[in-house]
């Protein structure tokens, strides 16, 4: 269960964060890895990218910490696939109070960060530039340490945790893993509404239909080619006893009127601004004529 792999994905993931940012430091990114690791790459992207909205609309400010989605969705990776859990229940039992509870590691990063940082200012000023490069490491590692050192107890000492948990959720009180598995599914929603009430929806709401129905259609093309690969392997004998099952039907008017409603208003809204900004060039040059 403790996979080096494991706590040097939770250890690169928070330093993509703080310097390069690659965008490898996200939650979806971490349950593609940890599944790739563990041998299940749907559990993990799941999971990963269930966390990934939850903490959509989230951001920190100043020196906030926030809850930690990456090392939650490696250890409910982790977890999901060691003890055949099911991913849902594992986003919700594991992956989301992981996190919040990660809120204390990142402050302890920050505490031993500002430490070296101290040490490296005393550097400046001796112009001890060996040591200042000894401690300017040396808060790097104390922010990987801070993440990879938790994943690495946990996958270590918590499977005899995790197992009946596990038990205890498939037996009697099943209805209770029921009630947090659905708990858990409405997160990623609450996620994606915090980051739609930042947003200015209103004043751009036609990207807003338009990105809703261009996934829908994607959605659907993708559901015929898997159909469709199915029925060609059905035809040419690849699959004994096989018959054409693919539904293939045309795409709902719904999505092809949403589709030409947001053109409708990203015209609008140009022709709209068109006369303003000729007006606003009309007064510049006005003025710039008054001057010659």
């Amino acid at each position: 269960m403790a996979n080096p792999s494991a706590h040097a994905v939770a250890a690169y993931q928070i330093m993509d964060e703080l310097s390069p940012y690659t965008s490898a430091g996200q939650a979806v990114f971490a349950g593609l890895v940890s599944g790739l690791v563990m041998g299940d790459l749907t559990t993990g992207l799941y999971i990963g990218g269930a966390m990934q909205l939850t903490v959509l609309g989230v951001g920190t400010f100043g020196g906030s910490s926030r809850i930690d989605a990456n090392s939650g969705t490696v250890i409910a990776t982790a977890f999901a696939v060691a003890s055949s859990m099911d991913p849902q229940q594992a986003f919700a039992v594991i992956a989301t109070p992981v996190a919040a509870l990660m809120t204390y590691t990142d402050i302890i990063g920050r505490f031993s960060d500002t430490f070296w940082a101290h040490r490296c200012d005393a550097d400046v000023e001796n112009m001890a530039w060996g040591s200042y490069n000894f401690h300017y490491l040396m808060g790097g590692v104390s922010w990987m340490l801070s993440r990879a050192l938790l994943v690495f107890l946990a996958l270590a000492f918590g499977q005899n945790l995790i197992d009946p948990v596990v038990a205890a959720l498939n037996g009697d009180p099943a209805w209770l893993g029921k009630g947090l598995t659905v708990a858990g599914g409405t997160l990623p929603a609450v996620g994606f509404a915090i980051l739609l009430r930042y947003l200015p929806v209103k004043k751009h709401v036609a990207y807003l239909l338009l990105g809703f129905a261009t996934t829908a259609v994607f959605v659907t093309l993708f559901g015929y080619i898997g159909s469709l690969n199915a029925d060609i392997a059905a035809v040419g004998g690849l699959v004994d006893g096989a018959q054409l099952t693919g539904q293939y039907n045309g795409l709902p008017m719904l999505l092809v009127a949403l589709i030409g409603l947001a053109l409708s208003l990203i015209y609008y809204k140009s022709d709209q601004a068109a006369p303003a900004v000729q007006a606003t060039a009309a007064v510049e040059i006005g003025d710039d004529d008054d001057e010659l």
